[in-house]
């Protein structure tokens, strides 16, 4: 079977001058072509999500998700807008964002209130293809655990309302509010898993499938494991990096080898996934060997080791590599956001992201770089690897 990729990628749109999120999702959406369904509107009025073709290959998958962001980059910039990828954006404020005039939303907004007014958060959402629902949700313990990871190398989010929180990851303790959000349970299989969702439905703590809001779950409407747990990232690379680890860890969890019986002991998984929202790649994660506190690096290495047979097989090994060392040698975005806004101040930090988000290098000029619009993605910027493929 050939396993593809799919990337729902959110954005938030961010006023030039001020720097801060601005209710203008329709504004970008006006400029751009809808009618394949690429762009769509979100929850709050700042925020746009750009769907990806389903691709075998990871240079294309990275042609793909670039293209979008011009696209937007482009939409956006000529009406003194600018989209940015992260899991939530440095200056904002409470009330000044809007519900999308969406029956559904306006519903949610209406019953969930503080949790949904407060949803200005951006993630990454990964899609790989399954061979059926039942091996779906076989394969959710055999992938939790190494979720936490993951979050750490997306980790985009230490500011919230302009305040530094502690936090790499502030997206992961707002998303966790949801009543559905955190580590998927164990199931037997897709019954089991349905009927636990009808469940949820039927007690009216949410409305359809679409609210089962876990770090990683079969999809609602596609035959798919999807990947919720990261936030959005500035660097389309890290976009690719994860996809690709996303992709070995569910090709290996559904292969039909004798896998060990899960002991079902998942209270550590919250507390991990805590650890990895805390400090990100800059501080220890919980290794799911041992449970115990090791230093990112050596836990993301770990699972880069584990997944080398399949990443091999499918002709990703160097670029992963690749990808993953140079994240740890760059550090999480969180850690390059905090240290642009050291150096400079928090309006240099978003000018950092828009132009991580643009693919372009921070010149640290200030905001007149923030101005600038050049949107071409350099071929150069992609892994040799990449490109040869």
């Amino acid at each position: 079977m050939v396993v593809r990729i799919g990337v729902e990628e959110e954005f938030h749109v961010i006023d030039v001058e001020s720097g801060a999120l601005t209710p203008r999702a329709d504004a970008v959406l006006g400029r751009l072509p809808r009618h394949r369904g690429d762009f769509t509107q979100e929850l709050p009025q700042s925020v746009v999500e750009s769907n990806s073709g389903v691709h075998t290959l990871l240079d294309e998958l990275y042609t793909d998700l670039s293209s979008a962001r011009r696209r937007l980059d482009e939409a956006a910039s000529s009406q003194g807008l600018a989209i940015m990828a992260a899991g939530a954006a440095p200056i904002a404020r409470l009330g000044a964002v809007p519900a999308t005039d969406d029956p559904r939303y306006r519903a949610m907004t209406e019953e969930y209130r503080r949790v949904a007014d407060e949803q200005l958060i951006c993630g990454a959402q990964v899609h790989v293809d399954v061979p059926d629902k039942d091996t779906a949700v076989r394969a959710l313990c055999a992938i939790n655990p190494w979720l936490p990871p993951l979050l750490a190398l997306s980790a985009s989010s230490p500011y919230w309302l302009g305040s530094d929180t502690g936090y790499a990851s502030w997206r992961t303790m707002i998303w966790q509010r949801w009543p559905t959000s955190g580590p998927a349970g164990c199931f037997t299989g897709a019954e089991e898993y349905d009927a636990a969702v009808d469940e949820l439905i039927v007690t009216g703590v949410i409305s359809d499938p679409g609210m089962i809001y876990y770090d990683v779950r079969p999809s609602a409407h596609l035959q798919t494991l999807e990947l919720r747990i990261c936030d959005a990232c500035p660097r389309v690379e890290t976009v690719v990096l994860l996809s690709a680890l996303f992709r070995a860890l569910v090709v290996d969890a559904c292969a039909p080898a004798d896998a060990p019986p899960c002991d079902d002991r998942h209270e550590w998984l919250r507390t991990a996934t805590w650890r990895a929202a805390r400090s990100g790649l800059e501080g220890d994660l919980i290794d799911p060997a041992t449970h115990r506190p090791e230093p990112a690096p050596h836990v993301v290495r770990s699972l880069l080791r584990r997944l080398r047979p399949t990443l091999e097989a499918y002709g990703d090994w160097e670029l992963t590599q690749s990808l993953t060392e140079e994240a740890l040698a760059r550090g999480s975005a969180a850690h390059r956001l905090r240290r642009a806004a050291h150096d400079n101040d928090l309006l240099a930090a978003v000018d950092l992201f828009l132009a991580e988000t643009r693919g372009e290098n921070w010149n640290r000029r200030g905001r007149a770089g923030a101005r600038r619009r050049t949107t071409r993605t350099r071929a150069e910027d992609v892994p040799a690897q990449a490109r040869r493929r």
